[in-house]
């Protein structure tokens, strides 16, 4: 991984417990069994491998691992083990806190007060109790938003978009799984967490988003390609949706992109996941993982080539 990312996700507390393990020879790829790798990290192709002879197992210190992994891993037999379950949490938990500033107006409250300086009436505001919210896509990260939602104490209605998750399952998750056509012509707010793959590019495209109710909000901290961007732009621009994007198609968008200017969405830096702070956590689960595979005990994120066309 990069130099700052490295010194972030295992400061020296966490590299002296790794060590307890074995030596810790960063960036001496050549010389290690065990290749840990995260943002910044480079593909493991062919040729980087042929230079690390010894690697057995990946222990990625990050989400997605598609960008990471070649076909020459798998043929090398070298097992693969992501921290994509920790770095769920986070977004989880933004996600949540985007779709409470969603059913409250609270960006267009706050450009329309620091525009004028009025509070809004009483009438005028807007609350998050009974509402319906649509969640697509019961990944790992959709699975939490989900949990959070079923036990909120605000009574709303969840509905699930996931064609690999049954009406049976959906109720034990206290939810209600419906169609994609159903899940925008019915709820206030929609939040993304599908993978990137063929089948779901655009899968909001002009024809679903006007599906979604009049004052409707897209919450997107899953991935850009999700949604067409030209259609939402037209959506946001009139005033009928609303829109919270963490990830965007392009991304990063170039400057002066009609959807910065737009007083009823908020877009942000990809900032979603294990940030500052928060990427400790990844470090602790590289540590924990290391002592797990010399141990010979399961792995806890283990990736299989074959869920490779369902994983984000």
């Amino acid at each position: 991984m990069g130099r700052d990312e490295a010194g972030a996700t295992l400061p020296a507390d966490l590299r002296a417990r790794l060590a307890e393990w074995g030596e810790v020879v960063g960036g001496a790829a050549e010389q290690a069994d065990v290749l840990i790798t995260g943002w910044g990290s480079p593909p493991l192709t062919e040729s980087f491998l042929a230079r690390a002879p010894r690697v057995r197992v990946v222990l990625h210190a990050a989400g997605s691992v598609k960008w990471l992994v070649t076909d020459a891993v798998w043929e090398r037999g070298i097992v693969v083990s992501s921290a994509a379950d920790v770095n769920a949490g986070p977004v989880a938990d933004y996600a949540l806190a985007t779709i409470t500033f969603a059913v409250k107006k609270a960006v267009i409250a706050a450009s329309t007060y620091a525009t004028s300086t009025a509070w809004p009436g009483f009438a005028e505001r807007e609350g998050g109790d009974g509402r319906t919210v649509g969640v697509v896509g019961a990944s790992r990260i959709g699975r939490l938003v989900l949990e959070r939602l079923a036990t909120a104490d605000t009574g709303c209605r969840v509905l699930l978009y996931d064609p690999y998750v049954s009406a049976a399952e959906a109720a034990r998750l206290g939810v209600e799984a419906v169609g994609l056509e159903e899940l925008c012509g019915s709820s206030s707010v929609i939040t993304l967490h599908a993978p990137e793959i063929p089948e779901t590019r655009h899968m909001l495209d002009a024809r679903r988003l006007a599906l979604i109710p009049d004052g409707g909000t897209v919450v997107n901290t899953a991935r850009g390609s999700l949604i067409d961007t030209e259609a939402l732009v037209r959506e946001c621009a009139s005033g009928r949706l609303n829109a919270f994007l963490d990830v965007t198609e392009p991304e990063p968008l170039p400057p002066g992109h009609p959807l910065f200017s737009l007083p009823n969405v908020l877009v942000t830096p990809h900032i979603a996941g294990a940030q500052g702070s928060e990427v400790r956590r990844l470090g602790k689960w590289v540590v924990e993982e290391t002592e797990r595979w010399v141990r010979g005990l399961p792995l806890s994120g283990p990736v299989r080539r074959e869920d490779l066309c369902r994983l984000a």
